[in-house]
């Protein structure tokens, strides 16, 4: 089948994660008469022609809802073979509505926590979407070798007690028995506190300490052929190339970097706000900003269609 055919058989909806404060977000059921009526979805609809996903979104939840859209950022896409179709969804996090719900079309509405969903049965679709709402807005890198490891140690409990859930553990000057033993400490600080850990290149040690996973660079990027065995994998990328590739691999989510100048790399290339936006829109997994950012560039990230930041220093 040529390229012309398979995208006029490609059905583009638009879908919404609407998002409380409390960090719960809607399922909706299918109501009867419809295909795979009585399974739980994301809210949304049929792009139609002439149509912005952004337009078709708030329509969509004007018409299913009665809600009005006021802040959604764009996400992921994912592309699911059904066997009556295939379906392109553009999903966008919808953070602020005004409005009621209200169900316009008679079907049921869940109030759902990422890792806790208690409705089913889910779309087949949606399993990757919600292990990526799984993933917090804020990736940090660590910085022992800069801070010393018992004060960076402190400043992670620290971090950990204001809702830090996701580290990197990235000590590239640390000897391998002095990495160990880091990694043992802070995956034991970090599972107290219920955050994942992955480690920067090396697999057998994630597996060693009993990290979340592993944090593959762009050079074992381009050298893998499947993805490593872990529960959690994420990608260094740089380029749409390795961006397609992690996606192809199975990753879970990448860091797409430099955005902006470091402190690290003076004088290196960046790829700014608007290629970073051009890079990350139709990714089909979540991808997080690194380069020269800090919390306060959280918004600037989700409204070019970042998942959210990952920061070094600025982290502690």
């Amino acid at each position: 089948m040529n390229n012309s055919i398979e995208k006029t058989n490609v059905i583009e909806v638009a879908a919404a994660v609407l998002e409380k404060s409390d960090g719960t977000f809607l399922l909706a059921q299918r109501p009867a008469g419809k295909p795979w009526a009585g399974y739980w979805e994301f809210p949304g609809g049929k792009i139609e022609a002439g149509e912005t996903a952004h337009d078709a979104l708030v329509r969509e939840l004007k018409e299913e809802l009665g809600i009005e859209v006021v802040t959604a950022y764009p996400w992921i896409t994912r592309v699911f073979n059904y066997p009556h179709a295939t379906v392109r969804l553009s999903f966008f996090r919808v953070t602020g509505w005004r409005g009621e719900l209200y169900p316009h079309e008679g079907q049921q509405f869940a109030w759902q926590r990422a890792g806790e969903v208690t409705v089913t049965p889910v779309l087949p679709a949606n399993a990757p979407v919600l292990r990526a709402l799984e993933l917090p807005s804020l990736y940090a890198i660590s910085n022992a070798a800069e801070l010393g490891v018992e004060a960076f140690l402190a400043r992670l409990q620290a971090r950990l007690d204001a809702g830090l859930r996701l580290i990197q553990l990235r000590e590239k000057n640390l000897a391998r028995d002095e990495l160990r033993e880091l990694a043992r400490r802070v995956v034991a600080m970090a599972h107290a506190s219920g955050a994942k850990v992955l480690i920067n290149g090396d697999v057998t040690l994630a597996q060693q300490v009993g990290a979340d996973g592993v944090q593959l660079t762009s050079s074992q990027l381009a050298g893998c052929a499947e993805r490593p065995g872990v529960a959690w994998c994420a990608a260094s990328c740089h380029s749409a190339e390795e961006l397609l590739h992690a996606q192809r691999l199975g990753c879970d989510f990448a860091v797409l970097s430099p955005v902006l100048p470091t402190r690290s790399h003076p004088g290196a290339a960046t790829l700014g706000w608007e290629s970073f936006a051009a890079l990350a829109a139709g990714s089909s997994i979540p991808v997080y900003a690194l380069g020269g950012l800090t919390d306060a560039d959280m918004i600037t990230a989700w409204r070019q269609g970042a998942h959210g930041v990952s920061l070094l220093r600025q982290a502690w």
